[in-house]
């Protein structure tokens, strides 16, 4: 879980909001007609998008379908506010060489359709994500694990549909053996794409990806695709996050600015993110229901390394064109004060956030010309920023575009796509024509989260292509490291080194500003920036 103007950015106070991101998710499709506004009574009604694929763990990895995910799966354990683990599914999770890990689950869980929940519901559900056949955008997570290279090898045929390193004890038991110690891995089991699945996920994967059967605090109702998805609160969930309201309608509109009138006028009762035109009014608008809050996400421009403009590109000039953008006046003008300029390529709310020594991150005209000069330039002196259109990305793309024109000479202009998922599709299928608008939410609050998962050579969210040889080496000593502190301050090294070669330009972290009408009470956001939608009660 996202056309630029020719008025000057510098001009004025423009706002505007950024509601989709990668592992984190986007608003697109028909706006809810009137007769669909009507709320069930005690469910609550959020504006979420059309997800980008069907209903499934390990093929969701942007916000739209997470919120629909995490209301219907729960994994082995979650996260607080903080980012401290909290057991859900399991029992417990232990290691005593972080190389072989042990999960007891608690026991009397059982999915939406009676079956039980047990090891074996875990264990197939990670062999089923992880082999190469079934190509699952997340499969890249399942290979830390012993025996990935057999299910999902990088050329042929798997040789297995089982990893080695997965054993049933009993009912309520398995073991995890990994290829190498990984002190974190922990917490990367707190992200959804870890969920289990019920046996008839397998007689048909692609009709359950529509009607999806879970173990989560909701249970599946029907989904209007571009419309509506609707889930119910389930009364038999055992997990602590259990449902305070009776169901879930997560309603898709074509822009933000829709979403918020429905606010207003009490047809919707929660937005994730208001638009840019509303965004001076709403706390006055909102009064109490109004929400700002800083969450663990950054916002990036991605070059794509196998375009014509970046392939074999001089990272200097990467970092002139980083130079050339005006964090600090694009945040307080066109922002509107809603995002706080980047100085790392991670957020301050996970571990081994670190404040880097230097100055690719401030604006300086002079500096960046001669770093754009030195590294040879941009091939045809232009650039574009690819931008999905439904997100209110628009404005400050246009600004961004703006500081790097004037800065640089460099002429920039903005790529516009309709809706989240053409974006994404067009990242996956390599026809970025330079960059695109990167942003990443944490799935676990550690630093790795925000390192490995963009710019490992084999990370399935590494659509900009970046490979390093010598950083993926650093990244598998950390990953190796005898404790999580070691391993985060060696990924502390990581990220000094990204700086070396811009895999991605940092520009600002993100800050949740959405609100709730008079409807809903106890609307809380958790550290990923998401509504706790369990929490929300209905008037």
């Amino acid at each position: 879980m996202r056309g630029a103007m020719s008025a000057k950015w510098v001009a004025g106070a423009i706002v505007v909001a950024l509601a989709a991101t990668a592992c984190g998710g986007g608003n697109g499709g028909d706006d809810n007609s009137a007769k669909d506004k009507g709320a069930l009574a005690g469910y609550v009604s959020i504006d979420v998008g059309e997800p980008q694929k069907p209903l499934i763990p390990a093929d969701t990895n942007e916000t739209n379908g997470s919120y629909v995910i995490r209301s219907l799966f729960t994994q082995l354990l979650d996260f607080d506010a903080k980012g401290e683990i909290v057991y859900t599914n399991a029992e417990s999770v232990t290691t005593e060489d972080s190389k072989t890990w042990t999960v007891k689950l608690k026991s009397g869980w059982k999915f939406h359709n009676g079956e039980d929940v047990t090891a074996q519901s875990y264990v197939d559900a990670w062999n089923w994500y992880a082999n190469i056949k079934n190509n699952q955008q997340n499969s890249f997570w399942f290979s830390d694990i012993k025996g990935y290279e057999d299910v999902h090898p990088e050329k042929g045929e798997p040789k297995s549909d089982k990893m080695s390193g997965l054993k049933v004890v009993d009912d309520t038991t398995f073991t995890i053996e990994l290829k190498d110690r990984v002190p974190y891995f922990n917490y990367k089991l707190g992200y959804s794409t870890f969920a289990p699945l019920p046996k008839v996920f397998y007689d048909d994967p692609k009709a359950f990806g529509q009607k999806p059967v879970g173990n989560g605090p909701y249970k599946f109702e029907k989904w209007t695709h571009k419309k509506l998805i609707q889930v119910k609160a389930w009364d038999d969930y055992k997990g602590p996050n259990k449902a305070q309201n009776k169901g879930i309608q997560f309603k898709n509109y074509s822009t933000l600015e829709a979403a918020y009138q429905d606010v207003v006028s009490g047809n919707l009762d929660i937005i994730r993110q208001v638009g840019p035109t509303d965004l001076p009014k709403y706390k006055q608008d909102l009064g109490d229901g109004a929400i700002e809050q800083p969450y663990a996400a950054i916002q990036t421009l991605v070059p794509a390394f196998y375009s014509k403009t970046f392939k074999d590109i001089d990272p200097k000039v990467l970092q002139g064109l980083s130079m050339a953008i005006d964090r600090e006046t694009i945040t307080k003008t066109v922002l509107n004060n809603t995002r706080t300029p980047a100085d790392s390529f991670t957020p301050p709310q996970v571990k081994g956030y670190q404040k880097l020594d230097t100055d690719v991150f401030t604006y300086n005209p002079e500096k960046a010309k001669k770093l754009i000069k030195d590294g040879g330039g941009v091939p045809g002196n232009k650039i574009w920023i690819q931008y999905n259109t439904d997100g209110g990305h628009k404005e400050w793309v246009t600004a961004v575009c703006e500081s790097i024109r004037n800065a640089t000479g460099v002429d920039c202009v903005g790529d516009a796509k309709p809706d989240f998922a053409t974006d994404l599709e067009a990242r996956d299928k390599d026809e970025v024509k330079a960059m695109y608008r990167g942003g990443w939410v944490a799935d676990y609050p550690v630093n790795v989260n925000f390192l490995k998962e963009l710019y490992h050579t084999n990370a399935e969210s590494n659509n900009g292509r970046f490979s390093n040889k010598e950083i993926d080496g650093l990244m598998a000593k950390g990953d190796n490291a005898k404790s999580l502190e070691e391993s985060v301050k060696i990924y502390q090294e990581v990220e000094r080194k990204l700086l070396e070669e811009m895999p991605a330009i940092p520009l600002w972290y993100y800050r949740i500003n959405g609100g709730h009408g008079k409807g809903v009470d106890n609307v809380t956001v958790d550290f990923h920036g998401d509504i706790e939608l369990t929490e929300v009660t209905a008037k």
